[in-house]
């Protein structure tokens, strides 16, 4: 049995054209589904959790969306040891699929899960958010606070976003939104602490993002030797006086290039704490998640089994 929970919004409205082609192959070659579609925030991780409660294990449980979605599938599942899941991206950024060398084509992914000659053991972060970690969310991509941050709170109410996204121009709009949030954040003193032991001190923090994959905000690589199935984050830290060498960090990422040089710097741990002397903005999977000065983040190896 398979059970697709699908995000018809995601990609301003790509979902739905998505979830249209693969309802179509699953039911010319009468192959049994369930389908649970959301209509709002939230409803995925309800879905989710309904369909692992009580121990029981779907078949194979596919999100159809973005890495929104796909975050709160994983947020809202209940784990009974390993996690079967399979992903048809259906969002802007897609950073997940590219990542795991997922083909583009939806249909072809779809076969891919109903034929799966190999799974991929991948692991995903759970970060802990406040001085009393009242607040925990789990992540897949990446998870961070500071200026990835407020670009992920601004695209979230952008217009201009939406009509981009409609006229397959997504990342565009996220670049024309990076580069606005770019030169009005702020930075912050601040310091990180890897795996209880080693800490590390900063100035002039623009952001700090935990990886469990490579890339993130659509295919920025800011941790390039992040590998999601070694049971470590890669900590990616951009600090720097000057916004303008900040801004070679940010085009290097983007184009493929990054590297370790004045202004960024890397680390691998499998916990970090992080504190912030002013509020920043946070996100998982590039969902907005408050403000706040103290972050935990840390890594649960090899989870989950993912179908690609």
């Amino acid at each position: 049995m398979y059970y697709f929970i699908v995000n018809p919004s995601a990609g301003s409205g790509r979902g739905r054209r998505v979830w249209k082609a693969i309802a179509c192959y699953m039911d010319l070659h009468n192959i049994e589904y369930e389908a649970i579609l959301t209509g709002g925030t939230g409803e995925a991780r309800t879905a989710a959790r309904e369909l692992t409660k009580k121990n029981r294990k779907p078949g194979l449980l596919i999100v159809v969306g973005g890495s929104g979605t796909m975050n709160e599938v994983l947020d809202g599942a209940m784990f009974h040891g390993l996690l079967d899941l399979g992903y048809i991206p259906a969002g802007t950024g897609n950073d997940l699929s590219r990542c795991l060398h997922m083909p583009k084509s939806a249909v072809r992914c779809l076969k891919n899960q109903l034929h799966p000659r190999h799974f991929s053991m991948v692991d995903y972060g759970v970060l802990s958010c406040g001085e009393r970690e009242v607040s925990h969310r789990r992540f897949m991509v990446s998870a961070g606070i500071g200026f990835d941050a407020a670009v992920c709170h601004m695209a979230a109410g952008s217009r201009m976003r939406g009509v981009l996204g409609r006229m397959g121009l997504g990342k565009l709009s996220s670049l024309f939104l990076g580069f606005r949030q770019f030169l009005h954040c702020r930075s912050s003193r601040g310091y990180i602490l890897l795996d209880g032991v080693k800490k590390v001190e900063f100035n002039h923090i623009l952001f700090i993002s935990c990886h469990i994959q490579p890339s993130e905000g659509g295919g920025f690589l800011f941790a390039p030797r992040a590998d999601g199935s070694d049971g470590r984050m890669n900590i990616c830290v951009v600090s720097h006086s000057s916004r303008t060498k900040l801004l070679r960090v940010m085009l290097q990422a983007l184009t493929g290039r990054f590297k370790k040089h004045t202004g960024a710097r890397n680390f691998e741990c499998r916990e970090v704490s992080i504190h912030t002397d002013a509020p920043l903005p946070v996100h998982v999977d590039g969902e907005f998640c408050g403000v706040q000065t103290e972050l935990r983040a840390q890594c649960i190896s090899r989870q989950i089994r993912m179908v690609i």
